[in-house]
């Protein structure tokens, strides 16, 4: 299957190529990037010498008419939806990965990124978990894959808001992610020098343009309105993603009976893990992966629940998560391509 990725330069598109490499039916023919335009893969990025031969173009959704079956667009926010519009428009299948299609309230969107560029398409799109949406993913045209920050947040959550058994008001999410999630950034705060040996909060409660994304998916899950009160840290690493969510059971509940809870939900789940009772969950074990570990704990004497996720903010919060999607949609095996083992070291 032919497939293209558009704004293949950036980290997550980078990581399609990379992973792309090792799938048995998606053949990568064409490489879109600005700044990179006529230069030869390898050469712009020397780990893919010898493994990727194609030069890189400009992002020209009209070139790649006629000579693709599939698409992933990488390309920044409000920049991607022309591009998958015009993709669409000839009828070729997309996996985005920017937020131009995660949101179904075109006000909501315009609250947290402007106008949206092809107002048409907005809730069109599926949401791109397939842990809660296979049925949807498989022969779907259009996908949003999640951003890393909520799919670290709804896996855990999830299955206790579906059950009805956490409050869905005054839940705290408090998440730590490798510096790779913000992009490549000239912004001085992601520089080498002042994140080494430093962790700090950012954009706290409400300010984080992934609160509306959670808050959604949640509140669907939940049947009722759910808010969550959001605090981002930045992590001295490349890559990875270390999530803790605090919420209120509804009756008491022990760690035990929570773990099942999780256990029941992902049961039959290739790239979800329950980790065993009393193990929390380590950015080693899935950095360069597609999974995400997971596990509950009882903090019965405040009467909180405690909800534990860890993911490759590139694996399975961005780049495998879109792999995943793509198989669903193209009729493969889910897993396809997406086995590599965890990067330990």
């Amino acid at each position: 299957m032919r497939v293209a990725v558009v704004g293949a330069s950036g980290y997550t598109g980078l990581e399609l190529m990379r992973i792309l490499l090792q799938h048995p039916h998606f053949e990568v023919v064409a490489a879109t990037s600005e700044q990179r335009a006529g230069m030869p893969v390898g050469d712009a990025f020397p780990s893919l010498r010898g493994c990727q031969e194609l030069v890189f173009e400009a992002n020209d959704p009209s070139n790649l008419i006629g000579r693709i079956d599939f698409a992933f667009c990488a390309l920044p926010h409000a920049a991607s939806a022309p591009t998958v519009c015009a993709l669409r428009e000839a009828n070729i299948p997309v996996a985005d990965l920017s937020a131009d299609f995660r949101l179904r309230d075109a006000a909501v969107y315009a609250e947290w990124y402007g106008d949206h560029p092809a107002p048409e398409l907005i809730g069109t799109a599926v949401y791109g978990l397939p842990e809660f949406h296979r049925g949807d993913l498989e022969k779907a045209p259009l996908v949003a894959v999640p951003g890393c920050y909520p799919t670290s947040v709804l896996l855990p959550l999830v299955p206790f808001l579906r059950a009805g058994l956490i409050e869905t008001e005054g839940l705290v999410v408090d998440a730590k992610s490798g510096v790779s999630g913000a992009g490549r950034s000239s912004d001085p705060k992601f520089l080498y020098a002042e994140r080494d040996g430093n962790c700090e909060a950012y954009k706290v409660g409400y300010a984080h343009r992934h609160v509306p994304e959670m808050e959604q998916e949640a509140s669907a899950a939940a049947g009722q309105g759910v808010k969550i009160s959001f605090i981002p840290h930045l992590l001295p690493t490349t890559r990875g993603m270390a999530t803790s969510v605090y919420a209120r059971p509804r009756s008491g509940l022990s760690a035990r009976a929570a773990r099942e809870v999780l256990a029941e939900a992902y049961d039959g789940e290739r790239f979800v893990r329950v980790l065993p009772e009393g193990e929390t969950p380590s950015l080693a074990t899935v950095r360069g992966s597609n999974f995400c570990d997971v596990a509950a704990f009882a903090d019965e004497r405040n009467g909180n629940l405690i909800l534990l996720s860890t993911l490759d903010n590139l694996g399975k919060g961005a780049s495998g998560q879109a792999v995943q999607c793509a198989n669903l949609m193209s009729g493969f095996a889910e897993e396809t391509g997406l086995l590599g083992a965890p990067l330990v070291l």
